[in-house]
C-alpha cells in the first residue's frame, strides 16, 4: 500500500526511447499531473540525450553493448537524486500486449515476465523493451513492486464477433485473435470525455488515437465495442512507419517472388512503410505537408502519402460508424491528433456526409471542441494521459494486495 510520502514511477519504453513520469502517490486522489517527467531518446543511436521537467536537455553516453540498461540506470539515478527522502512505492510499466491471459494490471514476477516474453513477436517495437526494463529491475531491485499495465486490456469488452479472425477455429482456440491496442489512452479518454462532455460522450463515440502508431476505437457508453488494430499493432490505419491493414497476398508475393525473408518482411512492415515508405521524406505528417508543393516526384509522393493517410482514417471511421449505427462524437487524441489541425480538417472535410461541421478557428487553436454549434456530430480534441492511467492502476493494485483482495 502506498504511504503519504511515496511516489509512483511510470515507464513507457520504446525501441529507442524511455519515457518516465513520477507521481505523488500520497495525494488522494492521485494527481493527473506528474511531479516531474522526462525521457531518454536516441537509445542505440549516435547521439542519445536526456531531458526532464525543469532541466535542459543534455547529451548522454550509452555503451554499445548495453545502451538500454545504461539509459535505464541514468533515469534511476536522476529520479533518486530528486526524491528528497521519498520512497518509490512501485514502478508501473506500459506493456503493449497481454495476450489472451492478461487483461487487468498485474504485479510482475519471474513467472509473469516469462509469460509476457512469449508475446514479443506480436509487438516487436515495444514489448521487448518494456520487458527488458522489467527484467533489469527484477534483478537489481527484487523487492520493488512492478506492475504491468496492458494496452490490450481496455478492449476486453469487445463482443466475440469483433475478436475472432476468419481463420480455422483452432487458431481462435490457440489465442490468435483480434486484441486491440492503445488501451491506456482509450481508458483515459473514457474518463476525460465523460467529465468534459457528459451524456454527449456516452453515445456513439469514435476516438482517433493518431500518433506514430495510430488506431481508432468505437465506444458505446464509453466502452470499447470495436477497434482498428487487431492481432498485432500492424493492423488498421496507415501509420508513421507501419503499413496498417494490407492484403496478405501482397506479403506472400514479396516472400515468394522477391524472396524476402521473414525478418526482411517484418522490418518492411514495421519500420519502412506507412508515411515514411510512401513519401520517402518522413514519418511525421507535419514534415511531409511542408513538401506538398514541391515540384517533381518529391512533391507527388508527399501529396500521395498524405492523401492515403487521410483516406485510410476516413475509410476506417466509416466502417466503425456502420458498426455503431451512427455517430454522435468524434474525438482526436495523441501527438498528431492533438496538434495537427490540418490532419483534423482534412478528415472532417471528408466526413461532411455525416453532418460534421468544423469550426475552423477552434480547430486552428486546438480547442477542446472544434465542431460548430450546429454540427450534429460533436468533434473534439482531448489530450491523452497514459502515464496517469498506469500510475492509477498500480496504486489500486497495491491497495488491493495490502487489503487482502488479491
Amino acid at each position: 500500500m502506498t504511504a503519504a510520502n511515496d511516489v509512483l514511477v511510470v515507464l513507457n519504453c520504446g525501441s529507442s526511447s524511455i519515457k518516465f513520469a513520477v507521481f505523488d502517490a500520497g495525494a488522494d486522489p492521485l494527481p493527473r499531473k506528474p511531479l516531474w517527467n522526462g525521457k531518454v531518446q536516441g537509445i542505440g543511436g549516435p547521439a542519445p540525450d536526456f531531458g526532464e521537467t525543469g532541466v535542459q536537455v543534455f547529451p548522454i553516453t550509452c555503451s554499445a553493448d548495453h545502451p538500454y540498461r545504461d539509459a535505464l540506470t541514468l533515469i534511476r539515478e536522476r529520479i533518486t537524486a530528486r526524491l528528497d527522502r521519498r520512497r518509490v512505492a512501485a514502478v508501473a510499466h506500459r506493456v503493449v500486449h497481454g495476450g489472451s491471459k492478461y487483461f487487468e494490471p498485474v504485479r510482475v514476477d519471474a513467472r509473469v515476465l516469462a509469460d509476457l516474453q512469449g508475446y514479443i513477436p506480436l509487438a516487436p517495437l515495444h514489448q521487448p523493451f518494456a520487458l527488458e526494463a522489467v527484467g533489469i529491475l527484477l534483478k537489481e531491485s527484487a523487492d520493488l513492486p512492478q506492475v504491468a499495465c496492458f494496452d490490450t486490456g481496455f478492449h476486453h469488452t469487445m463482443p466475440e464477433v469483433e475478436k475472432i479472425l476468419p481463420l480455422p477455429y483452432e487458431a481462435w482456440q490457440r489465442g490468435v485473435r483480434r486484441y486491440g491496442f492503445h488501451g491506456l489512452s482509450y481508458a483515459y479518454m473514457a474518463i476525460a470525455l465523460a467529465e468534459r462532455h457528459g451524456a454527449a460522450a456516452r453515445g456513439r463515440t469514435i476516438v482517433a488515437h493518431l500518433g506514430s502508431g495510430a488506431s481508432l476505437c468505437a465506444m458505446r457508453d464509453l466502452q470499447s465495442i470495436a477497434t482498428t488494430m487487431g492481432f498485432s499493432a500492424l493492423d488498421g490505419l496507415m501509420m508513421g512507419t507501419r503499413t496498417g491493414a494490407i492484403d496478405p497476398g501482397a506479403i506472400l508475393y514479396l516472400m515468394e517472388m522477391e524472396k524476402l525473408s521473414l525478418e526482411e518482411v517484418g522490418q518492411m512492415l514495421y519500420r519502412r512503410s506507412g508515411l515514411l515508405g510512401v513519401s520517402g521524406i518522413s514519418a511525421e505528417p507535419r514534415v511531409i505537408v511542408q513538401h506538398e508543393g514541391d515540384a517533381g516526384e518529391r512533391g507527388e509522393r508527399a501529396r500521395l502519402a498524405l492523401a492515403l493517410y487521410i483516406r485510410r482514417i476516413v475509410r476506417e471511421i466509416g466502417a466503425l460508424v456502420a458498426v455503431l449505427g451512427g455517430l454522435d462524437a468524434l474525438v482526436f487524441t495523441a501527438g498528431v491528433g492533438e496538434h495537427n489541425a490540418f490532419v483534423r480538417e482534412r478528415v472532417c472535410r471528408e466526413l461532411a456526409f455525416l453532418g460534421v461541421r468544423l469550426d475552423e478557428a477552434a480547430n486552428a487553436g486546438d480547442a477542446f471542441i472544434i465542431s460548430r454549434p450546429d454540427s450534429p456530430v460533436l468533434v473534439g480534441v482531448e489530450p491523452t494521459n497514459e502515464e496517469w492511467i498506469a500510475a492509477r492502476d498500480a496504486q489500486r493494485l497495491l491497495g488491493n494486495c495490502a487489503s487482502g483482495l488479491l
